[in-house]
């Protein structure tokens, strides 16, 4: 669990909040479930639209990164990859075989097996890097629909917004009911405008800070699967896996 995303969110909300109620508004009149379903449904159908349907929901499943990061271990890959590098050096990289069982990651399972197959360091690294190079754009394109998300969400709000005000129009002969309509009609506005800012544009941001992070381990254990591959001392592969790191 990310307590950052958790902790960030709570703040924003606390504190917006805090601001109502030290202007000497109620919180009810932010409670707005027609400016809500406006703004949510808007949004979402304008980001399907624009997305194809392999990025749209590659960026819904995306979306529980930001509050639940995916695992990713630099120091125990280093550790795994300078421990098959001596593994390969005393019994022969067909001895990594035994080990492939035991590997969860596909990325690094599909490595070794170029390994075992006799493949050299330029053939892994290849194949290796198309493969990430298709990773990283999929994902790169899922995060930016929840950045398009952030676009549309206060466009849709101004929507909700113009249509509550029709709504009171039709309803002046009711001078008392005014105040009150016009404000509920900006509810969709701040509603707009507050997902775009606290949620879709930072989750946005911090999907494709977890793609770079990822991105950055996969080109860590394409350079020790070389290494491998090369036949390079352990010691020399570990040090130099260690710089991903530092």
């Amino acid at each position: 669990m990310d307590k950052l995303t958790i902790l960030g969110l709570l703040i924003a909300l606390v504190g917006i909040m805090t601001g109502q109620l030290i202007e000497g508004s109620n919180f009810g009149i932010l409670f707005q479930a027609a400016a809500f379903l406006i703004v949510l449904g808007g949004t979402l159908g304008a980001v399907m639209v624009q997305s194809p349907r392999k990025v749209f929901f590659t960026a819904m499943q995306m979306a529980r990164w930001a509050f639940v990061t995916p695992k990713s271990n630099g120091q125990e890959l280093i550790v795994l990859l300078t421990e098959w590098s001596a593994l390969a050096r005393r019994e022969g990289v067909l001895a990594l075989e035994a080990r492939l069982e035991g590997v969860s990651d596909p990325f690094v399972r599909k490595g070794v097996q170029l390994l075992v197959d006799g493949h050299n360091a330029e053939e892994i690294r290849e194949v290796m890097e198309i493969d990430t190079q298709t990773w990283e754009q999929l994902r790169w394109q899922g995060a930016r629909v929840w950045e398009a998300a952030a676009g549309y969400s206060p466009t849709v709000g101004i929507i909700g917004a113009v249509m509550g005000l029709m709504h009171v129009m039709q309803n002046l002969s009711e001078p008392s009911k005014l105040g009150a309509g016009i404000a509920v009609a900006f509810v969709a506005t701040i509603y707009g405008v507050a997902f775009a800012n606290l949620l879709f544009l930072p989750v946005a941001n911090k999907l494709k800070s977890i793609i770079q992070h990822q991105t950055h381990m996969r080109d860590m254990v394409v350079d020790g699967l070389c290494g491998v591959a090369k036949g390079e001392n352990p010691r020399v592969i570990e040090y130099r896996l260690q710089g991903y790191l530092d």
